[in-house]
């Protein structure tokens, strides 16, 4: 192989890797498997899109081996298939933020609309759990929390946060979370908590950058809320 087959050969495999990562719809799909593997019926409900082309899109990310899938019964599962993936994908959402301004100025407003106008950074949300200030609620759902969460969150996804609502104390405040920076569940949990009377932040970084500042993650069903972050019945 001469020189310019060289390169030539090694940039187009770059340029593969890169083109699947070229798609919005592809983005959103390693953002959601970044969290828990999924099957196709379910990663097509998340990403509001057909199966059909759910599956299109999930062939062009595994052809680049960003995905891998297994069977499970009739239904296939995907994941991420593995930690460089997700580097990458951060990396790119960083460079994203660097060169196009408009992401963050959308992103400002967005959260602002909702009343999340300051949200948490992990330095201080460790301080403030150290502390047994607050209630962590993790607004995920709950193969995502059990996949790996917060140490000390409760799971109350946000399909069921209306409900578990007269479940909360509002002597405490509340931090919610959810997939990072640009995942819009915490920040709907945000506007509810807020009509509803409580004291409530966002943390704005997910599992994943609670990982990379390295802290260590928790896995399995959770626990409950305890009496003091639960509502006073008379």
């Amino acid at each position: 192989m001469r020189g310019r087959e060289f390169k030539d050969f090694v940039f187009q495999e770059i340029a593969a890797v890169a083109q699947a990562f070229s798609s919005p719809k592809r983005l959103e799909m390693i953002d959601v498997l970044a969290q828990s593997e999924r099957s196709v019926e379910a990663l097509a409900r998340e990403v509001s899109m057909t199966i059909a082309n759910t599956s299109r899109h999930l062939q062009v990310l595994k052809n680049a081996g960003i995905v891998r899938s297994r069977k499970e019964g009739v239904s296939v599962i995907y994941a991420i298939a593995d930690e460089n993936v997700l580097a990458g994908w951060k990396a790119l959402q960083t460079l994203a933020e660097k060169r196009r301004a408009e992401i963050k100025a959308v992103a400002k407003s967005f959260f602002a609309e909702r009343g999340d106008i300051e949200p948490i950074a992990i330095e201080e949300l460790q301080r403030r759990l150290n502390n047994k200030e607050i209630v962590l609620l993790d607004v995920r759902p709950v193969e995502e929390y059990a996949n790996g969460h917060l140490p000390g969150a409760v799971s109350m996804p946000l399909a069921e946060l209306k409900r578990g609502l007269d479940k909360l104390s509002k002597r405490r405040e509340i931090v919610a979370y959810c997939r990072g920076r640009y995942c819009v569940l915490a920040a709907e949990a945000v506007a509810i908590l807020k009509k509803a009377g409580y004291q409530v932040l966002r943390l704005e970084e997910g599992i994943y950058e609670w990982k990379q500042a390295g802290l260590l993650v928790e896995k399995g069903n959770g626990r409950m809320l305890n009496k003091k972050e639960m509502k006073t019945r008379r």
